[in-house]
């Protein structure tokens, strides 16, 4: 039992620190490197997918369908793409190529593919 809390103690952790990520880039005006245009329609198609995922995520640790350590690694996965969407922002004025995009999404497809699995087993 004890177990149990404590890897959902770090699960809610590191959910709050991706949580923390996503609202300090979110919605910051201006411009520059890795600033984000909230009116720029691949970022925001990104960061709302994101959000829809990580619903999912919480779901499935509250319903009990999902295991503790199970949704740890999707949340170092969805971590990694949140990384990788910094970093081409980054290099493009708070903006993400469609080809930055395109490989963001394959990156969610596969995590969306391993919540849909981890739900249901």
């Amino acid at each position: 039992m004890m177990n149990k809390l404590s890897s959902l103690l770090r699960i809610f952790a590191l959910a709050g620190l991706t949580g923390l990520v996503v609202a300090q880039t979110a919605s910051t005006p201006g411009t520059g490197p890795g600033v984000v245009d909230p009116g720029h329609p691949r970022v925001n198609q990104v960061n709302r997918r994101e959000a829809r995922q990580q619903g999912r995520i919480a779901n499935g640790i509250n319903n009990g369908s999902m295991s503790a350590k199970q949704a740890s690694n999707l949340e170092k996965r969805e971590a990694n793409v949140q990384k990788r969407e910094q970093k081409d922002m980054a290099a493009h004025n708070g903006h993400l190529t469609k080809a930055e995009q395109k490989g963001i999404n394959r990156q969610q497809n596969r995590i969306s593919k391993t919540i849909y699995k981890d739900k249901h087993k």
